[in-house]
């Protein structure tokens, strides 16, 4: 033993030491399952930053590199998300596709002859608001309005309705 340690050029203790420690049992056995149990549970997405926010949320102290590395020693990775392909507007099922009558003309010789419609969203303390207007092209006049909760057709069309049984 004496002959090799001279060999290598590092002492007997050192050997002794480095034997001890890869024959003794792993210190990071316990946090490697913690880091393991909590990436499995986030269904694989997390990476080493959000499995350190979860896991000091459950009351363990750990740090973000020891995250990082335990993970990269039990080689486990965030796997991405699938995106969900957007799809056009006329593969949906509530799409209505009108012609598109004005052509860019927005000047109006008469009232009542053009009208267009619009939806603002207005944040509230309750939540969102859906505030639906309807403008006549000819002076500018807000012809009627409301607010709903949902952007939906059926508040476009009950804005609709409004503005016939007023202007009219």
């Amino acid at each position: 033993m004496k002959a090799m340690c001279n060999f290598f050029g590092f002492s007997r203790v050192a050997y002794y030491k480095w034997m001890q420690r890869i024959t003794g049992p792993d210190k990071d056995t316990e946090r490697m399952l913690l880091v393991k149990e909590a990436w499995e549970k986030s269904r694989r997405s997390y990476g080493y930053r959000r499995v350190t926010i979860y896991l000091q949320q459950q009351g363990y102290s750990i740090n973000h590199k020891t995250v990082l590395r335990l993970m990269n020693k039990m080689n486990i990775r965030s796997v991405a998300r699938k995106r969900n392909p957007n799809k056009k507007a006329n593969q949906l099922e509530s799409y209505h596709r009108y012609e598109n009558v004005l052509n860019r003309d927005f000047a109006a010789t008469k009232p009542n002859q053009k009208w267009v419609t619009d939806i603002s969203y207005v944040r509230t303390q309750q939540g969102w608001g859906y505030l639906s207007t309807i403008k006549d092209l000819f002076d500018g006049f807000i012809v009627s309005y409301l607010l709903g909760r949902q952007n939906s057709v059926g508040l476009v069309t009950d804005t609709i309705k409004e503005g016939v049984r007023f202007r009219v």
